[in-house]
């Protein structure tokens, strides 16, 4: 069969177009920042595009980093000033990418810039002389809105580039334009568009916080005393709201009653979150050791279902942490009621088994989980738990579905600032493998469309999910670079109008006519290449015996098995067909088992009336490691196969 297939082959040309050498970070936290910065100092220009006026992220609004206690905007900002003053860097600030167009080596980017209603080029960041004449004061965002803000405002004291910013609650007054010593106000600035290209893409655009408005019972928002984490790091930052202090909201007094609550928005069916957000635990931790060093009378209490303190160095500042005295209980929280102007939450500690307790807390801190940001502007595919999907979670950590495209930090999933600095890191590192050169060579695994038969129905657009195929003028164009060489494109296409340059329809076909029947029954496997073609090999490897009436014809994945194939098989005598493929949910190409699965049940519901037992043709969904399961399905497979008799045996005589 082998042979019959190299009989078919044609020699495929080594094609290879320019690239552009530039790259394009999204989102400026501590992730982004990373790989901007490595990118730019190996000598490629680099654009780095954040929606916030400062870059710097969430980290730099904490007051001091696990497991170490350093102090946060310490270890940040000479890392926003890098960046801010790196030739290298072209840093774009409270602008957003709107869409992504191309493909790897030669993206189209568009954004835009909104306006800040101030000249970018005189102010200096004097913020007191136009925020002090400002009539309007409205909750600080950047403080979680813990904090009060005028109109015109710089996010915190270290933003990067220092520049002030006037937002949507300016009424207009004018007031701020005549203090203004620099005449750097300017109320007529217009959301501004730009566009360039770029070879690669880094995607960080980090984490936002759970609401923990919907976890009702826990009174946020009904209560002033109970607040989320990210309000108590802003509270225990030195430059925050309350200038390092956890104090009660409702009194502005020292807090001395505190009572942290786990797992808000993580580990929660409830809320659609059955994930755990891998820092709260350590976070909560962490602002519980502060508070313990500022005030050592506090009585503080963490509220846990378990503590995960998995990294290094972490278990040794779990448990520094119960040197001083902080209380763990074990137990998820049931409520927080009112009594009096006082909060008091409800418990039970399992540890304990005395039934349900109450306490009450001059401040309760819901530790919130983290979720997937949204709108970032460049299409993405997700997992069950909304953040980016990798191509592979332990082979490919940082590359996304589409070549060209990096994830790092938060974007995949939560993770502490070390393993999103690492992840920042490696991305980085692959895109300049990538862009070393000023070109890329074209995979021969790439399909091409015959334009002659092509008409133009745009089935193949609708199956391939990594967009590598339009119409124009009429005709299906492959993006051969986007694309991945699957084949579900060729298995759809009516007028077999579009095949990959390898493994082509007549490679595939000589393969099944070839076939000797020197067995009975006899039975024809397609085999997608990743799992169930490297699962038949390891069970060679492993030499593990499975019934010899089974030919392996590999596929490179299961969309790409033609409901011709299957007949031709069955025209040529085979007495069962077995298409077989990753498991769903885990295809090497997303959806192209799916695609398999929808193709072949509708196949299986035909063939009764062309005289064909619809048990002659199986689908399987199997690892790459399930030897013994590979096994058992050949043997189950043969003994059906005997039971019904050689094909052509069921048509009436």
């Amino acid at each position: 069969m082998g042979a019959s297939e190299a009989s078919e082959l044609t020699p495929i040309p080594k094609r290879t177009i320019p690239i552009n050498q530039d790259a394009l970070v999204i989102g400026a936290g501590i992730a982004g920042m990373t790989a901007a910065l490595d990118l730019a100092d190996s000598g490629m220009k680099v654009h780095l595009i954040e929606r916030e006026p400062t870059i710097g992220g969430r980290a730099a609004l904490y007051g001091s980093l696990f497991p170490t206690n350093d102090c946060a905007i310490c270890i940040i900002a000479p890392r926003m000033t890098d960046v801010l003053n790196h030739r290298n860097i072209d840093l774009h600030t409270y602008a957003e990418v709107t869409g992504v167009e191309g493909s790897v080596g030669n993206f189209r980017v568009r954004g835009i810039k909104k306006p800040r209603f101030i000249k970018e080029d005189l102010c200096k960041g004097c913020i007191d002389d136009c925020a002090c004449v400002c009539p309007i004061t409205v909750p600080n965002q950047f403080d979680y809105e813990i904090g009060l803000r005028k109109a015109i405002y710089v996010p915190m004291p270290q933003s990067v580039p220092m520049i002030a910013c006037i937002d949507e609650h300016c009424v207009g007054c004018g007031l701020c334009e005549e203090a203004c010593p620099l005449d750097a106000i300017d109320y007529f600035q217009k959301e501004a568009e730009f566009e360039f290209d770029v070879g690669a893409i880094i995607v960080a655009t980090g984490w936002k916080p759970f609401d923990a408005a919907r976890k009702e019972e826990y009174g946020y928002g009904q209560h002033k005393d109970v607040i989320t984490s990210l309000q108590l790091e802003r509270m225990l930052n030195a430059s925050g709201p309350t200038y390092g202090r956890a104090i009660r909201p409702s009194t502005g007094e020292l807090a001395e009653r505190i009572a942290f609550i786990q797992c808000v928005g993580s580990r929660d069916a409830t809320v659609g979150n059955n994930y755990c957000s891998l820092v709260c635990c350590m976070a909560a931790i962490k602002s519980a050791q502060a508070i313990r060093k500022k005030n050592p009378d506090a009585d503080i209490s963490i509220h846990y279902i378990d503590i995960r303190a998995c990294g290094n160095g972490y278990e040794e500042y779990y448990q520094r942490t119960q040197e001083l005295g902080v209380n763990f209980i074990r137990g998820r929280a049931s409520e927080v009621v009112t009594h009096g102007k006082s909060a008091v939450i409800r418990y039970e500690d399992t540890l304990a088994d005395d039934g349900i307790n109450e306490r009450e807390c001059d401040l309760i801190v819901l530790s919130v989980g983290l979720e997937a940001e949204s709108g970032i502007g460049i299409d993405m595919q997700t997992g069950a738990n909304g953040f980016m999907q990798v191509a592979h979670p332990k082979l490919r950590p940082v590359e996304a579905h589409t070549d060209g495209v990096f994830i790092a930090g938060c974007a995949s999933g939560p993770k502490d600032i070390q393993t999103s600095i690492a992840q920042a890191a490696a991305a980085a590192s692959k895109v300049k493998t990538l862009l070393t050169d000023d070109h890329l060579e074209i995979d021969p695994m790439s399909a091409h469309v015959d334009a002659d038969k092509c008409i133009g129905c745009a089935i193949c657009m609708g199956v391939c999910k990594f967009e590598s195929i339009r119409i124009v003028h009429g005709k299906a164009v492959v993006d051969e670079l986007a694309c991945k060489g699957c084949g579900s494109c060729s298995a759809a296409c009516p007028r077999g109008a579009i095949e990959p340059y390898m493994h082509t329809d007549s490679q595939i076909i000589s393969q099944v006519r070839t076939l000797v029947k020197n067995e009975c029954p006899l039975i024809i496997a397609f085999l997608c290449n990743w799992c169930a073609y490297a699962c038949a090999d390891l069970t060679g490897v492993l030499h593990i015996q499975y019934p010899t009436n089974i030919r392996v014809i590999r596929v490179m994945c299961a969309g790409r098995v033609n409901p011709g194939f299957v007949l031709e098989a069955f025209r040529c005598g085979a007495d069962g067909v077995l298409v077989a493929g990753c498991k769903i949910g885990e295809c090497h190409y997303m959806h192209g088992n799916a695609n398999a699965k929808h193709r072949m049940a509708a196949l299986s519901g035909l063939l009764a009336g062309v005289g064909i037992d619809a048990a002659r043709l199986r689908v399987e969904w199997i690892d790459a490691s399930e030897s013994e399961r590979f096994v058992e399905i050949i043997s189950g497979f043969v003994d059906e196969l005997k039971g019904i008799g050689p094909i052509g045996s069921e048509l009436p005589i």
